[in-house]
Parts: C-alpha cells; structure tokens; sequence
C-alpha cells in the first residue's frame, strides 16, 4: 500500500506494528510514544521532551546511551565483515573472542558458549540442549521442568511457560503439562520473617515438587537470582546457593537465568558470584551488548557439553542453530560493552552510585504510599499499597500502574509500572550521583501527585 505524505508516524505506527505484551486494542487507543535520541542517562521524545531513564531501556542499557566507542567498533566490524555464517564449521574473530571473554569471566564451570539473538532464544536453547542432553546421556525420562512463580524466562513458545506471569499463558496454551512451578522466596508478603526460614521453605518445596514428579523424571530448575518482570523479587542471601545445593543432591540441573541481573546490574559482573554459585548452564543477555544490538548466550558446563557431545556418532550434527548465532557486529559490539566494564570503569561506578541508590530507596520507603523498598546493587523496586501496616494492595481499579507511568513520564522520568504497583528501578551503571538523587526526587514527586488525587487518597490506609 502508497502511505499518504501528511500521515502521521503516530497514525502508521498504530496502524501497522505490532508491539510486544501490549494490548492491542489498547495501543491502537492510545498510540505509541516516540523516542528520539539518548545521551547518557538520559532520553528525548519526539516532541523535545527530556527523560531520566530509571530502567535503562528495558534492564538492558547498562553503559548509558551514546557510547560513541560502540559505535565506531560496530562500524569497523560492519566494514570488515557484516556477516558470517556460525554453519559449515565458519566463524569470525570477534565471535570467538567473544566467547573466550565470557567463559572467563562467568562462574567457573561454564566452558562452553551458544549465541542467541537475546533472553528468550537463550532460554529456549537451554531447554533444547537440555532435553538433548538427557536423552543423550541414556535418561529419557528426565522431561519435567521446575521454576519459580512469578519468574520470567522469556516468551518463546518453551521458555513462556517455564515463565509465569499470567499475560504470557493467557490463550497460549500455557504452561505445558511438562512445566511447573513452585512458590517465590517473596519475604514482603511471605508469612514468615526469618530468612533462614524462608530459604528452608523453598528448598523443601523445590524437594516436594521432585517427589511429586519423581526424581528420575526431573529435567532442570530454572530460576533468576532476582526475579525481575515478576516484581523485582529479591530473595534473601543465601537462597541461591541452597537451591543450588538442592538441584546437587536432588541430581537435577540447576539452570540460573541472568538475562536481567548480569553484566553488572547487581553489582558484581554476574550475580552468581555473591554467592559463588557456579550453575549447570547459564543464560545472558541484554547487558551483554548493553541494548545497543541485539545479542543473548546460553552457556553450558563441560558436563552438558560433553554428554551431548559423546551421545552421537560423530557425522551426526545436533540440530539446533539460527542464522544470526554469533553475528560478528553484534560479538564486536559485545567486546567493546565489555571492555567499557571493566577497563572502561562501568563497573566500578555502578558499585559506587549503588551507594546512592540504597540511600534513594531507603528515603522512599517513609512515603505513605510505599510498603516496602528492595533491591540489590542497581536493580530494586518500591511497592505501593494502600496500608503500610495490613500490607493491602491498592483496588485494581484504581488503575495505579497507568496514572504511576503517566505521571512520571510528565514529571520526566521513566521506571518500569508493574501492574501490581510495583516500581521497577534499573538505571545505567553510567550514572552520576546527582544523576540519581534527581531520579528518587522525580519519583518522590510522582508519588505526591497520586497522592494529592482524591480517590487515591481516600484508599490510603
């Protein structure tokens, strides 16, 4: 079809793209919001107005935008070599150091890499090279995939169900009957206060949960250190490693989902390291090219590896690929995001500004909207209710996420509304301190506004 000239970008984007997790009636309602260029921590619209972005695009710009060195190392890889096929044995350079990089610097164990094109394909080749690898290795029986409520592992057509947060099963079919969950390690709204306690529960759940199934017939647990599309999740020190522990003694592989937490985000470079949990496989991404091309990993043991690899005849090929695996521009870039951690300082002012963000959090909490603040290194969220001491959610329809964003897109920042009114925070490693003191000072505001509307402050408790 010929689009008129006087069209408006607005008109053909309501018209024609298709957005993800968005209702679509919703969208075309209400029209796209048009970005137009990033700095820094900070974004312009289309309509010249400036944004703190608190959530670093989607948990995924950790370096800040316009990093110009990224540029020009995509631009030379682009010169150089724009593609190169990972099929029939070829590679490029930028690939296979990519890949030395991050086995390097991953928790130890993890030798082997597989390049995706992001978290959800990730997520989806761990399962395939975990089915894979049960058959390969003579048990067969070992199907049934655990994770945890309220995770989040992608919306492919597999990991979607292993995610679950009800818009990613409503009418998908979802979750498949090889699919199940337990129970968050939530401490907010859990009933008990001690967090030896809580660590113990969701050990045992997990253990419950592979006797019900059977031990022989249990594939995997998959989980996030920190659940983050399911609230911001933070489970208390120690968790991660007992499951770990658990998924050992149980003999079955304990998959950790660092697509949001890696990379920096919680402080050190993978969130495995504060507990020094080496998994069976690893999945990455956003961070990994810091949002500015798309690019995701799976990385697996020499166990896993190895028990694919012995479990066929050697001209047998093990039928998992995609074109874009290992795309140079995108490794090059990934080189360059890395280098820019660590050499670059990233890192090391990630872990400083944290400072600050603890302190931001901290002064929040005393806002009579908020129940609860948590978080680590530069990933946390403010929950709202409706009374700090019963812990009551404010009523649906109120519609608390929509007039959250809303308000704080008009008071210049933009965090991430969930829609159980939580705030999700995951600003650049690249801010400033005033950068984010002007961050809690933009959502302060935000939350005064709310409270200054009558029906909100009605439900106030």
């Amino acid at each position: 079809m010929t689009l008129t000239p006087n069209r408006s970008l607005i008109d053909v984007d309501r018209d024609h793209l298709i957005h993800p997790v968005t209702s679509f009636r919703g969208h075309e309602a209400r029209g796209a919001t048009l970005l137009q260029s990033g700095k820094g921590m900070w974004l312009t619209d289309m309509d010249g107005k400036e944004l703190l972005d608190a959530f670093a695009g989607l948990w995924c710009v950790n370096v800040g935008y316009g990093q110009e060195s990224i540029v020009e190392a995509a631009a030379e890889q682009m010169r150089r070599l724009p593609y190169a096929t990972g099929y029939f044995h070829f590679g490029s350079e930028p690939t296979v150091r990519l890949a030395e990089k991050l086995v390097d610097l991953s928790p130890q164990g993890l030798d082997h890499v597989y390049f995706t094109l992001g978290g959800s394909d990730a997520v989806d080749s761990a399962i395939r090279y975990i089915v894979h690898y049960h058959n390969a290795i003579g048990r067969p029986d070992k199907k049934q995939f655990i994770a945890l409520e309220r995770g989040y592992h992608g919306s492919s057509t597999t990991g979607s169900g292993l995610t679950a947060l009800a818009n990613f099963h409503r009418n998908f079919d979802l979750p498949r009957p090889w699919q199940h969950h337990i129970p968050s390690p939530y401490p907010y709204r859990s009933d008990l206060s001690d967090d030896a306690a809580i660590i113990a529960r969701s050990v045992q759940q997990l253990k419950d949960k592979v006797a019900e199934l059977g031990a022989d017939n249990v594939a995997a647990f998959f989980c996030e250190p920190i659940q983050g599309s399911g609230g911001v999740i933070v489970p208390p020190t120690g968790w991660l490693r007992a499951m770990r522990d658990a998924c050992t003694e149980l003999d079955i592989l304990f998959v950790v989902d660092e697509v949001i937490t890696g990379f920096g985000r919680t402080g050190p470079l993978f969130a495995c390291e504060e507990e020094g949990v080496s998994p069976d496989l690893m999945t990455l991404a956003k961070g990994l090219t810091s949002g500015y091309v798309p690019m995701g990993a799976v990385l697996l043991s020499d166990k896993v590896y190895q028990g694919i690899a012995d479990g066929a005849a050697p001209e047998l090929a093990i039928g998992h690929g995609m074109t874009y695996s290992g795309h140079p521009v995108s490794a090059a870039v990934g080189l360059e995001v890395l280098r820019l951690y660590t050499d670059g300082g990233i890192l090391a002012n990630g872990r400083s500004v944290a400072r600050r963000f603890d302190a931001g959090m901290k002064a929040i909490a005393q806002h009579p909207m908020v129940g609860d603040t948590r978080g680590r290194g530069l990933l946390g969220a403010i929950e709202l209710v409706a009374d700090k001491a019963t812990k009551e959610r404010f009523d649906p329809a109120l519609k608390i996420p929509d007039r959250l964003f809303a308000r704080g897109y008009r008071n210049g920042v933009i965090f991430r509304s969930f829609p159980d009114n939580i705030i999700g925070l995951a600003p650049a490693l690249c801010a400033s301190d005033g950068e984010m003191d002007e961050i809690f000072a933009r959502i302060h505001r935000t939350l005064d506004d709310l409270l200054e509307e009558a029906d909100i402050r009605a439900a106030i408790g």
